[in-house]
């Protein structure tokens, strides 16, 4: 040890965070509402699934009891099979699936090339036109529902999937969009100018070097469309008359006066439970990769 480290000053120490400490009030505060809310949550969720398995005398009389009458009879399915048979959820499943998928898929193919160009290629004006998107993120669709009902009947798209799917799209491409420039200003840029150096064009670049790298982005952009078009209600109850062409949530909102007539209270939560259960798997599976991939997107 020299002379010069004998008089030097230890470096101090960093100051914590704001309710870093065990016994902070606010850290404690925080904690009670998170449990709390977690807590709500999961007694929601027992309720809804709890109720599906239930007669409609039990789901008032024993609202948070575990479900019997059903099981004793024989038929624990019994609601479910209602729903699925009275609602027409089989074909609603079915064009549920296909419209989601392709729906989220187009959203993600035409943001990641546009979010692309606004964050690595220099266009010009790319910095008012990311702020005009986001704009566009804070316009609610409620607003803009009476011209797009004018314009897909000037083009005779109402009642139709294929002009549902372009609603879906046109809506969903400013999150989208704002979304994936996080995630490519994130980026390395040496790896964009290798690939440059080598001679490759910018649409090769895009292809064969950044989308790859932006991998988790895209899954995450595609994973969130993909659970918000599936609970989408209010378009399709607007732009869809044909039951032919029922999502799963525009069958079961017609399914609600029937069963509601008939008092199947049971056969109605069993078709909420049909609704919702797919897209609560799916986070579930995937909640890591999500939260990863949001938590990349904000790195620079």
């Amino acid at each position: 040890m020299t002379v010069a480290d004998v008089g030097r000053k230890a470096p101090r120490r960093p100051r914590p965070a704001p309710g870093a400490g065990r016994r902070s009030p606010l850290r404690v505060l925080g904690m009670v509402v998170v449990l709390g809310f977690t807590a709500f949550n999961l007694l929601v969720l027992y309720w809804l699934i709890a109720a599906s398995f239930k007669t409609p005398v039990e789901i008032f009389t024993k609202p948070f009891a575990l479900p019997v009458r059903w099981f004793q009879l024989g038929k624990p399915l019994r609601n479910f099979a209602y729903a699925w048979d009275q609602a027409g959820f089989g074909d609603a499943f079915l064009t549920t699936v296909v419209l989601v998928a392709a729906s989220s898929a187009a959203i993600v193919l035409v943001s990641a090339p546009a979010a692309y160009a606004l964050t690595r290629l220099g266009v010009r004006g790319s910095g008012p036109l990311t702020n005009l998107i986001a704009v566009g993120m804070g316009v609610p669709f409620q607003t803009v529902i009476i011209p797009l009902f004018i314009g897909l009947s000037t083009v005779h798209l109402t009642d139709s999937l294929f002009g549902l799917f372009l609603v879906y799209v046109a809506l969903s491409i400013p999150f989208t969009v704002f979304l994936l420039t996080g995630f490519f200003r994130s980026l390395s840029d040496e790896m964009e100018e290798a690939a440059a150096i080598d001679g490759a064009s910018p649409l090769r670049t895009f292809f064969a070097v950044m989308l790859p790298l932006a991998r988790g982005g895209l899954i995450t952009a595609l994973i969130l469309n993909a659970i918000g078009l599936w609970n989408e209600t209010l378009l399709a109850i607007v732009f869809l008359q044909s039951q032919a062409h029922f999502t799963l949530a525009r069958a079961l909102f017609t399914f609600y006066g029937a069963a509601e007539y008939q008092s199947e209270y049971g056969g109605l939560i069993a078709g909420v439970t049909i609704l919702v259960l797919p897209m609560l798997v799916l986070y579930l599976v995937l909640a890591r990769r999500i939260i990863t991939g949001l938590t990349l997107g904000s790195g620079k």
